[in-house]
């Protein structure tokens, strides 16, 4: 039988790393208004979608504070329009990017069955969806994986997102450069190694919830700092907020990937 993977979101930067993971497959982009139901359905009906890679997200912090009520409805009730689309048309797999803003903050790193408190109206807009599809893809018994994204970036990632909007102003500031709220840690694994992963639970045809992290901390003014050592500028600090942690326990994802996801940061950004 012959089908199509579909794919979400493709015109984003991670999107883009994973169509060149997928170039020899029959792939669909779905190039529409996620929110539009009608859309998606027939854009599932009219290729004979069986596989779909759900990347459409408003991401960025920044931009869905801006604009909450867009950011539930793309994250959510687009999710939604898919989830239903999905079902209807019998998909035999599902992958939904999700993100490790659902956790609470923790030192320790975080499994998979970790407490959701989500740590930002992005991260709730994301565990609505989880829990959306989990349980209609399990009363109609569809397979799917929930990966659960930590940080990542790359040297083509578009603004509003930590790593470039820190890269444009140290790069082009002419004045003091203070920099604010960056006393926290994540935890960044490279988007070629996410690209890899999916294909390979896309091969498996894994179910379940899953980090995608490297397993370490990274200081976020670790970060400035090795961009402004890049542009030999001179930054300060101003920490205005509780420092908060969000690093992966990837005991699980080590059983699936067998490579060690270790792309070191400066190879991510520049």
């Amino acid at each position: 039988m012959i089908y199509s993977i579909g794919i979400t979101g493709s015109t984003g930067s991670l999107g883009q790393v994973i169509l060149k993971k997928f170039k020899n497959y029959k792939i669909k982009r779905f190039k529409g208004d996620i929110r539009d139901r009608e859309e998606v359905f027939n854009w599932i009906l009219k290729n004979k979608i069986k596989v779909i890679i759900h990347l459409a997200a408003v991401v960025p912090i920044k931009v869905v504070n801006e604009n909450k009520k867009k950011a539930k409805d793309v994250n959510f009730v687009g999710t939604k329009n898919v989830v239903d689309a999905a079902i209807k048309n019998n998909v035999s797999w599902f992958f939904f990017s999700s993100t490790s803003h659902v956790y609470k903050s923790s030192r320790k790193p975080i499994s998979e069955k970790f407490f959701k408190e989500p740590i930002s109206f992005y991260g709730k807009t994301k565990l609505m969806a989880e829990e959306y599809i989990i349980k209609n893809f399990k009363k109609k018994k569809i397979k799917f994986c929930i990966g659960r994204i930590f940080s990542t970036t790359n040297k083509n990632q578009k603004k509003n997102y930590l790593v470039p909007d820190l890269k444009r102003k140290i790069k082009v500031s002419k004045k003091k450069i203070i920099l604010k709220n960056l006393n926290h840690f994540r935890d960044f694994i490279s988007m070629e190694d996410i690209s890899e992963i999916v294909f390979l639970l896309w091969k498996k045809k894994y179910q379940g919830i899953l980090n995608l992290g490297s397993g370490k901390s990274i200081f976020l003014k670790d970060i400035a700092i090795k961009i402004s050592q890049k542009f030999k500028k001179r930054i300060y600090f101003k920490d205005n907020k509780i420092a908060t942690y969000l690093i992966a326990n990837i005991k699980k994802l080590k059983k699936i990937y067998k490579k060690n996801p270790n792309k070191s940061l400066e190879k991510m950004i520049f």
